[in-house]
């Protein structure tokens, strides 16, 4: 299972309340949550065949800013 990260402001309960129906339409998201106590709200994805171009139109479609983070 290919996992991402994300640097987002997605904040709040609210937030991820909001972007959920965006997320989910990913194709080959099987799970995904929002580190709201992270100051830098991040957004972990895992799945099968991710495109972070899908998941970064994703969030952006819900409003919400989003940048990938390099992988270590």
């Amino acid at each position: 299972m290919e996992s991402l990260k994300f640097k987002t402001n997605i904040n709040c309960g609210s937030c991820v309340k909001a972007v959920t129906a965006f997320i989910n339409e990913v194709e080959g998201v099987e799970n995904w949550d929002v580190d709201t106590q992270n100051p830098d709200k991040i957004l972990s994805v895992q799945g099968e065949g991710l495109q972070v171009a899908n998941i970064l139109e994703a969030v952006k479609d819900a409003g919400f800013e989003i940048v990938e983070l390099a992988e270590c």
